[in-house]
């Protein structure tokens, strides 16, 4: 808070309030207990995943993105569904008992205040927030979190997407918004990091985290409670600037600020504290940043597959032919066996539709190493379409491929983690084969907008198809992707 003065030298007093009343210390003691069980991680899983693949990113990356879950309740729909905020509430209640013990226990002491301690409580989340807030931001900022749509989604009916589907593919749609958003997040995380921006960087947290958490309570995009997590936070720490802002612009009072915070008079101590603050920002700004960086554009981390797909046939396609068991069949929309269209993407997918009921994954993805598990491409939306991850065999024209959207084991993820090529073609003579479903099929590029695919379906019967590519401009403009080092298209 700044005091507007011209010749009286009035010197801000650093001392915070000589006494509190017993409210003012109940209330302390409570949302002091609160915010220590909100912040610091209680889940035992959290610590399993932190050492089962340890790094030092990784170790900032955790503390940056820890929520809380201990009661984890897991409902249909992020609008109604409140129980998903129950671990909040079983903290509150546990600090309120807290706080009750606490106030018995400190009767006989006849503490006046608790200055210094509400002081470092505002530093732990005010620096919380800033760390998660960066985190949260870096995603955006090189633009991973939401993807533009692929081709298979752009032809993808809209009342077959959930809303939350929705809203992401609407804010990938434009790369400079997420950058825009990513910033904005990255700002107001740098304004937490010091005492003198505190107050503006709250209000921005408490503006755009509500934001999001409205905007996943409106579309059941499944993030309201980390982002309403970031909201609470921001709102105890505009608590201390309440008074002073209501005499200052609505009393049009002066305002000499009383806020406690420690005086480092040696020169040892305020050197320690300058290396101490720079080292923090350091680490979850400008190492954390590059990390991401580095993790975006040189090794692929993307919710998109990244291996190149068949080159020069990305696009859609018509099936202009269909045989199955050597017997054609012809087109109807209520087909759920004979390909009603086809998508070649850029990358390593290939996918068609048909008329048949799939079990519909409600996740928003994550950046899994192996092409073959990245889910983003199919999660919020139905509308039957089979998506195939594929690898090429060019010396034989032949393209083994697997099911995306099958289960697979914990065992099959560990052993095939973080590949760029899973090698396809030599798994096909293991038993993994038929563990993973693999399918081989042979291809012929008839010209440069057709090509022919033959061999065995999931149901081991002989298909022939062939497909021809339809000429087709998006009325979203010139798309933009998650370009990366590792591969060109």
């Amino acid at each position: 808070m700044t005091i507007i003065s011209t010749h009286n030298t009035i010197q801000p007093l650093h001392t915070g309030k000589p006494a509190w009343s017993n409210s003012e210390k109940f209330f302390f003691r409570i949302a002091f207990l609160f915010f220590i069980l909100l912040i610091v991680p209680l889940e035992k899983e959290w610590y399993a995943r932190l050492f089962s693949d340890f790094s030092f990113y990784k170790l900032l990356s955790a503390l940056a993105g820890a929520r809380p879950g201990l009661i984890d309740i897991h409902t249909e729909s992020g609008k109604w569904g409140l129980a998903s905020y129950t671990t909040w509430g079983a903290f509150l209640a546990v600090s309120i008992i807290g706080a009750i013990i606490w106030t018995f226990a400190a009767q006989k002491k006849g503490r006046k205040e608790y200055n210094v301690l509400y002081y470092w409580l505002r530093v732990f989340v005010r620096y919380r927030v800033a760390i998660g807030s960066i985190a949260f931001g870096f995603i955006k900022f090189f633009p991973m979190q939401m993807p533009f749509p692929s081709i298979s989604n752009l032809h993808t009916n809209f009342g077959d997407y959930a809303p939350f589907k929705l809203y992401w593919q609407s804010v990938g749609l434009s790369l400079w918004y997420e950058i825009f958003l990513g910033t904005l997040e990255i700002l107001i995380g740098v304004l937490l990091f010091f005492r003198s921006t505190t107050a503006i960087g709250a209000i921005l947290t408490a503006g755009i985290f509500y934001n999001i958490a409205h905007a996943n309570l409106g579309y059941d995009g499944g993030v309201h409670v980390y982002s309403s997590f970031f909201v609470i936070q921001a709102l105890f720490l505009l608590v201390q600037y309440i008074p002073d802002i209501w005499k200052l612009f609505i009393k049009r009072q002066t305002v000499v600020p009383n806020h406690y915070y420690p005086e480092y008079t040696s020169r040892s101590k305020r050197f320690s504290y300058i290396l101490t603050k720079s080292v923090f920002i350091i680490l979850f700004l400008v190492f954390t940043g590059y990390n991401r960086y580095d993790l975006h554009y040189n090794q692929g981390r993307l919710k998109e597959p990244i291996v190149p797909g068949l080159k020069g046939f990305e696009g859609h396609y018509l099936v202009k032919t269909f045989l199955k068991n050597g017997s054609p069949l012809s087109y109807s929309p209520l087909d759920s066996v004979r390909w009603h269209d086809a998508v070649f993407e850029r990358y390593s997918t290939f996918s068609y539709k048909v008329y048949k009921p799939f079990q519909i994954s409600i996740g928003n993805g994550v950046p899994d190493g192996s092409d073959i598990f990245k889910e983003y491409e199919f999660t919020g939306r139905a509308g039957g379409r089979v998506y195939l991850y594929y690898e090429i065999d060019s010396l034989y024209n032949d393209l083994y491929l697997v099911d995306k959207g099958q289960n697979f084991s914990t065992r099959i993820k560990k052993k095939l983690a973080n590949k760029d090529f899973l090698n396809l073609k030599q798994l096909y003579t293991t038993p993994l084969k038929d563990t993973l479903g693999i399918l081989q099929w042979h291809y012929v590029k008839i010209n440069e907008n057709a090509i022919e695919l033959s061999g065995l379906d999931q149901h081991q019967d002989p298909i022939n198809v062939v497909l021809e590519r339809i000429p087709e401009v998006y009325t979203t403009g010139k798309s933009w992707y998650s370009e990366n080092k590792k591969f060109t298209y």
